[in-house]
């Protein structure tokens, strides 16, 4: 085990403060990454005590930005769990992504949850809860096998469980980004703390004068379209890199944003990544791993909030889920049994903030050589594109030939 060094006198600036006032839960970080799960909860009044992760990368960000806090490099080296409330674990999702290996629950990254069922049977009585995230595709691979074996296993310890995909974009932010958080307690529902709030999907928006997000990496069978957004931030891509998203600004420009802002649209202060630069090259390739395998900022707040203060779910009309049914959005469970709960990817609607306004710093014209890639993929391709879009995208490449000429 290695102690955080950062910036002694900044936690507060980094972390912000508490607003909610009394005593928190003290939680565990587990597969910490860069600290989403941790900074949320941080905000919601809550205190992490221990954090555990083995990326170099994100070992810098952890030591920097949570200065003086014990770090654990391997889970697997972890002989037990301190006196906490809550465990969270953000576990690798390299197995269960579209986008990765899909090796399923089993695989050599994904599989390390069965290390958090290992603390889990040696945890002091004093645990509530276990805090999951991961990618809504362990929903329906191998058939819905991971989620069996999920919830076989909370079960078979005596835990209730609840889990919801969740939408970035309820929380104001401009990134399309949904993501399962799946909580479990043998003493508490947590019902109480994922269904409570509902604020059903909004209507879709016309793209007319909006700036648009999409994969520059794809073309050939998927784009990643979003309107007034950018599609999920990834760690890595079809073409093997981590990569920023393409926009396509009001104006006809194709550009991408800078890191800093991919940082923002996480929920994270811009440069909070920083510490994982490596000052010899000055490489930013690394951070936009870390930004993109991140747990948004302010959904974990939201848990955080309703983990002090939960409210009410009336679960009186929920049908139970029969035997090898695909999983639903939402669903929760008990001795054995699941049921399907009637909630929404929305759970709150915050003030949102259009894409265009929302980039705070200068961005980039897409390459030559990115938007030649994406622009013969895509003429290829069988797909169908918005008005103008392709359009948009030759007249790009004539401008970034012509410049670099």
């Amino acid at each position: 085990m290695t102690e955080a060094r950062g910036f002694p006198g900044r936690l507060g600036g980094w972390l912000g403060t508490d607003t909610r006032g009394g005593a928190g839960l003290s939680v565990a970080g587990l597969f910490a990454g860069i600290g989403g799960i941790e900074l949320g909860l941080h905000r919601a009044g809550h205190a992490t005590v221990l954090l555990c992760e083995i990326d170099p990368g994100a070992n810098a960000v952890l030591g920097a930005r949570f200065p003086g806090l014990p770090i654990e490099l391997d889970v697997r080296r972890l002989k037990k769990l301190p006196r906490v409330d809550l465990v969270a674990a953000g576990f690798p999702c390299q197995d269960l992504s579209q986008a990765g290996r899909t090796a399923g629950i089993r695989g050599r990254n994904s599989g390390l949850v069965g290390e958090v069922f290992r603390l889990l049977d040696s945890a002091p009585r004093s645990l509530r809860w276990l805090l999951l995230e991961n990618v809504p595709f362990m929903l329906q691979l191998d058939g819905g096998h991971a989620m069996r074996f999920l919830t076989r296993s909370l079960g078979e310890r005596g835990y209730r469980w609840a889990y919801r995909i969740v939408d970035t974009r309820s929380f104001g932010l401009p990134q399309r980004r949904q993501r399962v958080f799946m909580l479990a307690s043998r003493t508490e529902d947590p019902r109480e703390v994922l269904f409570a709030d509902d604020a059903g999907t909004p209507p879709q928006v016309e793209a007319t004068g909006l700036a648009c997000g999409f994969y520059w990496t794809e073309g050939t069978r998927g784009l990643g379209w979003a309107i007034d957004a950018v599609p999920t931030l990834k760690g890595g891509s079809t073409v093997g890199i981590p990569s920023p998203p393409g926009i396509w600004l009001p104006d006809g420009a194709i550009v991408v944003p800078e890191i800093r802002d991919a940082e923002r649209l996480q929920g994270f202060p811009a440069d909070w990544t920083r510490p994982a630069q490596t000052s010899r090259t000055g490489r930013k390739g690394p951070r936009w791993k870390l930004v993109g395998n991140a747990v948004s900022v302010p959904v974990a707040e939201w848990v955080g909030r309703r983990l002090a203060g939960p409210g009410s779910y009336d679960a009186s009309t929920d049908d139970e889920l029969p035997a090898g049914r695909p999983w639903p959005t939402a669903a929760w469970g008990e001795e054995g049994k699941a049921y399907k709960a009637e909630v929404s990817t929305w759970p709150v609607r915050r003030r949102y903030h259009h894409l265009a306004e929302y980039l705070r710093f200068p961005t980039a014209p897409l390459s030559e050589r990115a938007t030649a890639g994406f622009y013969s993929r895509a003429l290829a391709s069988s797909l169908h594109f918005p008005n103008g879009f392709l359009e948009a995208v030759g007249a790009h490449l004539e401008h970034v030939r012509r410049k670099s000429a």
